[in-house]
């Protein structure tokens, strides 16, 4: 059911609802492998903040995989709170953080404005002014799902450090891996190599006007390894393809699981370096002259490549989620980015 049309008087520049009687349908995880449509009242529009209406959205398919099957470490309760999420881990849990929608209601330079912001997969809500972002000229409501995967990828690089680098290795051709390995090609590094088990990922490299190998056959000595792959394989193949004083940057969120390091053999006489990299907080680098908004304005503007729409599935309707979302985050799934349309 579609909330019903926003009531808004005019003012000084800012919209309000009056009463608030307003629905919106939200997806909650309530169990392991469980998620359902719950229905939600909307508030009066407070002031500063806009009210969204939801066009499209996308599963972030590593994190929503761990909170669906409740594998969100206790201690990490806190710190894994999404913007606006509901309810508590483990369940129930209104979660996720890729939504482009349309301001309804708000501040005038802001109404009918096709926006990003970091909010749960839901088909209207509120959000402060200031966490929208409206879309630059360049960038489809559609491609701009990935905003957030932009972001996480962008800090990467500023995590990673200036280089130079001469031969990079990405090891897990999902979303985050595609896109690292796209920016470091338009820094025009001479060897960017996606590293995946998966050998079908060869025609997402080419896309990206990347080199592809397998484990097995990926060239070692890299300057730079990024991992994405988030399992103990991946991360023993990123080890094994840094050279000489090299970085191994760690792109991967495990949830409760534990993983093997392999930190034998020739780890240390290489001495090699195994650095976290997380989109929490703007990379060191770059935090005194990026907010968080700024980085994810600019992450947004990368997304005029067309090229990163290689990464989106074809969209399924807001209300078939439930059903759909055991395929999606299955493992061996085959799915990049789920888009999701709203109605």
């Amino acid at each position: 059911m579609r909330g019903a049309k926003s009531n808004t008087r005019q003012g000084t520049g800012q919209g309000f609802v009056a009463g608030g009687n307003e629905t919106a349908q939200a997806l909650w995880y309530v169990g392991p492998g469980r998620a359902e449509i719950r229905e939600d009242r909307l508030p009066p529009l407070a002031p500063g903040a806009v009210r969204v209406r939801a066009l499209h959205g996308a599963v972030s398919r590593g994190t929503e995989a761990l909170v669906a099957a409740g594998r969100v470490p206790e201690s990490e309760y806190q710190r894994m709170r999404a913007p606006c999420m509901g309810g508590a881990f483990p369940f129930p849990v209104k979660y996720g953080y890729a939504t482009v929608g349309r301001v309804e209601a708000g501040p005038a330079d802001l109404q009918g404005r096709t926006v990003f912001t970091l909010h749960p997969h839901q088909t209207l809500f509120d959000m402060p002014a200031d966490a929208v972002v409206p879309l630059p000229d360049g960038v489809p409501a559609e491609r701009a799902i990935l905003s957030a995967n932009m972001e996480t990828a962008l800090n990467a690089t500023w995590d990673a450090g200036p280089g130079p680098y001469t031969r990079i290795a990405i090891v897990g051709a999902g979303v985050v891996g595609a896109l690292v390995g796209l920016l470091y090609g338009r820094m025009e590094v001479p060897d960017v190599t996606l590293v995946d088990i998966d050998a079908s990922r060869l025609e997402l490299a080419q896309k990206f006007w990347l080199r592809f190998a397998t484990p097995d056959t990926a060239r070692g000595d890299c300057d730079l390894v990024v991992h994405t792959s988030a399992s103990a394989g991946g991360l023993k193949t990123a080890l094994d393809l840094a050279g000489d004083e090299a970085t191994v940057l760690e792109l991967s969120w495990y949830g409760a699981g534990d993983v093997a390091v392999p930190l034998g053999g020739a780890f240390h006489s290489r001495r090699l370096k195994l650095i976290s990299s997380q989109v929490g907080k703007v990379a060191p680098s770059h935090r005194s002259t990026y907010s968080h908004r700024q980085r994810l304005e600019t992450a947004i503007g990368l997304l005029t490549d067309a090229r990163v729409d290689a990464l989106i599935a074809p969209a399924i309707a807001f209300k078939d989620l439930p059903k759909r979302l055991p395929k999606i985050l299955a493992p061996g799934s085959g799915i990049l980015c789920q888009r999701i349309d709203y109605p």
